[in-house]
């Protein structure tokens, strides 16, 4: 997704410096406009995890119940490809703000009053928002195939992963402003995307695996949004699953975020 909007008119002039909230949404709203001129970016989106859900969910349906946890094959299916949903939700601003680096873009905002941590939270909040709506529909799509939607537990979930999707999304912007190269930042990316799902068991639990495979997947932050999201899609709220999954994914946000604005800082001085 790239953009040719200019700091002067994204961000309004004001006598002082505007709030941060002020600043923060009116990049948001900048991202935002990015993504509805270049539609096909939301279509591809919704597109991957419906096609998971329907091409290949059903190869599950004979796996034994009893090695998904008691979960049927789509309560265990559906909240492991959001997470795969959530990473991809993420990425792309990386290659944004490369665009944005070779057209002069960035070089306009050193200029400009803005808080550089207001640049990063404006992709950061557009990508989770993102992800929020095209989950919803991708769950809505997923109820003639037998998921069944707990409000509490839905909600729980998406801002789960929507913190997640955050730190994938400030990880890729970071890394686009530091590696300043698109195929560079494409194998940084792609090559953390694998290990990171493949170990989460996003397609099948990771139970079913040799134990030093399930050792090793406990080192996987995204493991424990996998672990928690499942719970929660069965409508189990209070459980130390979830509350663990929320601690590993804010402490996860929080440091990325905080590498994330520092190297902005930096590279936008």
């Amino acid at each position: 997704m790239t953009s040719m909007i200019t700091p002067s008119t994204s961000v309004r002039p004001t006598p002082g410096q505007a709030s941060l909230v002020t600043e923060v949404a009116l990049l948001t709203q900048r991202r935002a406009r990015e993504l509805l001129r270049e539609p096909q970016w939301i279509v591809s989106g919704l597109a991957t995890p419906i096609l998971y859900l329907v091409l290949f969910a059903p190869l599950l349906k004979d796996i034994p119940s009893p090695l998904f946890g008691g979960l049927s094959v789509v309560q265990m299916f559906v909240p492991g490809m959001l997470v795969l949903f959530a990473f991809g939700s993420g990425q792309g601003i990386g290659w944004t703000v490369i665009h944005e680096l070779d057209t002069g873009v960035i070089e306009r905002f050193r200029v400009s009053p803005v808080r550089r941590v207001s640049l990063l939270l404006g992709s950061v909040i557009r990508d989770g928002l993102f992800f929020i709506a095209c989950a919803l529909v991708v769950c809505l799509v997923a109820v003639p195939f037998g998921f069944v939607i707990h409000p509490l537990g839905l909600i729980l979930t998406l801002l789960l992963l929507a913190l997640l999707t955050g730190c994938v999304s400030a990880m890729s912007a970071a890394l686009g402003l530091t590696l300043k190269n698109i195929g560079a930042l494409a194998a940084s990316v792609m090559g953390m995307q694998l290990p990171l799902t493949l170990l989460a068991g996003a397609l099948l639990p990771i139970s079913m695996g040799p134990t030093w495979l399930q050792v090793l997947a406990h080192l996987d932050p995204f493991y424990y949004a996998v672990s928690a999201a499942r719970d929660l899609s069965s409508g189990v709220i209070l459980s130390g699953t979830v509350g663990l999954g929320f601690l590993v994914v804010i402490a996860l946000f929080l440091l990325v975020l905080a590498w994330a604005s520092r190297v902005y800082r930096h590279a936008v001085a």
